[in-house]
């Protein structure tokens, strides 16, 4: 079973070498990412099975025992995000057939996708600190290239604010990543847990906590870090956008929790704790105000993306076992939620003509069944019930009460109102109201020309995450018992440092 652990990274990597031995096989190239997502979808499901069978799984690369050699490690919170990065990868791969352009799948649009989850994936899989950070600059570098394919000047103003932030966090990753180094003499994420509490001299723990801490807030767009994504995610193709807003983000938050949990407990980073809190306030009313202003739905969704990160990173910071529990479900829920509906985006823009919500109108008349389609993940996002939405802060804002955070739950509630402003506001200017153009014909637009293949592709995935949605919320309780099995577990690592030590503390 240990084995296993490669397969979410070696899967990805060998079919993104296929496709580019056959580059000129376009057609291949698409059944072979939804080929190589169902099976690492299948890989997944053993791995998170086995997990929750076998306990923590560890693997140390060419026999090299820790903390000298490379480790992977599989612990319920890792295989969690690789089942449903998995799910993720395998709906985007399905919508990109009926989405994205000949010309940008010529220029390697498939290989990257491929990289991109490689990279993804073992950022969740490392057991080490510096392979984390291989794994950042992998995901940054197939990040930028899909960013900028097209080569249109908005995309690459995007792509220039998006990749001078990330280089500058990849540098001050480098550097705490230095400093911990000379201050441990280790970077295998079980051999600090055990060596930080036994250091004498503890006057830098903090200084590189913080460090950390403004690394991985820049790569989950964290208050006041947060700037560069709304300038960049709605510029690319809706099949990056939704890719880019499931997963990329919510790799920042997995470090932050692995990071706070794991390797810093309170005590070593009780500043940090209380930073976290306060920027998961500013992030969630930030991200609602800037997307309350907006009449781009790429662009309202890109802040929503901000503002539910502070619901997560709210959570975190609490650090109670509930409150855990909560932001991995929360995290969950949003995965799902927020990708689908920046697939909803491009179907309306197919059907309506624009991303603009005042030059879009009448979708709902011409196609009722699209329009329960996006109430799914919207009133999701709000969190109305029975939808999975609905436990996530629910679980939040209890969490925040038993932990006496006042403030913070009055902020969580009312951005939870505006977020359902928001939601209301694209349903009456996209769906509800008529077209402002009086002639405008619902026969003309790209939807209506698409193959019966291109349409099946682009309405599968959104019906997909809607019933994943559906399912979080209806069957509530198998979902959150994972959550709060992984919340214990980062709570208490022993376990964890058991298996990659290999039995010994």
């Amino acid at each position: 079973m240990n084995r296993m652990l490669m397969m979410p990274v070696l899967l990805p990597f060998a079919t993104a070498i296929l496709m580019l031995l056959f580059q000129r096989k376009i057609v291949l190239h698409r059944i072979l990412g939804v080929l190589s997502t169902t099976l690492l979808g299948v890989t997944a499901l053993i791995l998170l099975h086995g997990v929750m069978r076998e306990g923590t799984l560890a693997l140390q690369i060419g026999g090299w025992d820790a903390p000298f050699g490379i480790t992977f490690v599989a612990d319920t919170l890792a295989a969690i995000m690789v089942a449903i990065t998995a799910i993720i990868g395998f709906t985007t791969a399905l919508y990109s057939i009926g989405t994205i352009n000949t010309e940008r799948e010529h220029y390697f649009y498939h290989p990257l996708m491929q990289l991109l989850l490689m990279g993804i994936n073992g950022a969740f899989l490392t057991g080490d600190i510096f392979n984390l950070y291989v794994w950042f600059e992998v995901m940054l570098i197939s990040s930028f290239v899909l960013l900028v394919l097209g080569s249109r000047p908005q995309q690459l103003e995007g792509a220039i604010k998006y990749v001078t932030l990330n280089l500058l966090s990849s540098a001050i990753f480098l550097a705490a990543v230095g400093i911990l180094y000379g201050m441990t003499g280790t970077l295998n994420m079980a051999d600090l847990a055990i060596r930080i509490p036994l250091l004498e001299h503890r006057e830098l723990l903090t200084v590189v906590a913080v460090l950390f801490l403004i690394t991985f807030g820049v790569k989950s767009a964290i208050f006041p870090l947060f700037f560069w994504l709304p300038a960049s995610y709605h510029t690319p193709p809706i099949a990056i956008s939704a890719m880019f807003a499931g997963l990329l983000t919510k790799v920042g938050v997995y470090a932050i929790i692995r990071f706070f949990t794991t390797i810093f407990t309170s005590t070593d980073a009780t500043l940090v704790h209380q930073l976290l809190l306060w920027s998961g306030g500013f992030t969630m009313v930030v991200g609602v105000l800037g997307a309350v202003a907006q009449y781009d739905v790429r662009k309202l969704l890109s802040f929503h993306i901000v503002s539910q990160i502070g619901y997560m990173i709210f959570a975190i910071a609490i650090q109670s076992p509930l409150a855990i529990a909560a932001g991995l479900f929360y995290m969950l829920h949003n995965i799902v939620a927020k990708t689908n509906l920046f697939y909803m985006s491009g179907l309306m823009r197919r059907i309506g003509g624009s991303y603009d919500l005042r030059k879009i109108g009448g979708i709902y008349d011409s196609y009722p069944l699209f329009g329960l389609l996006f109430l799914v993940p919207a009133l999701g996002l709000a969190g109305i019930p029975p939808l999975s939405g609905f436990w996530a802060k629910l679980l939040v804002i209890r969490s925040g009460l038993e932990a006496g955070e006042w403030w913070l739950v009055a902020i969580a509630l009312g951005v939870s109102m505006l977020t359902l402003f928001s939601m209301i506001k694209i349903w009456n200017e996209g769906f509800w109201k008529q077209h402002p153009q009086s002639d405008y014909d619902f026969a003309t637009s790209t939807y209506h020309h698409l193959g019966r293949l291109d349409k099946s592709m682009i309405i599968t995935p959104i019906v997909l995450l809607g019933l994943v949605t559906a399912v979080f919320g209806l069957w509530f309780e198998p979902f959150f018992t994972m959550a709060d099995h992984a919340a214990q577990e980062l709570l208490d690592p022993a376990n964890y440092i058991e298996s990659v030590r290999g039995g010994t503390l």
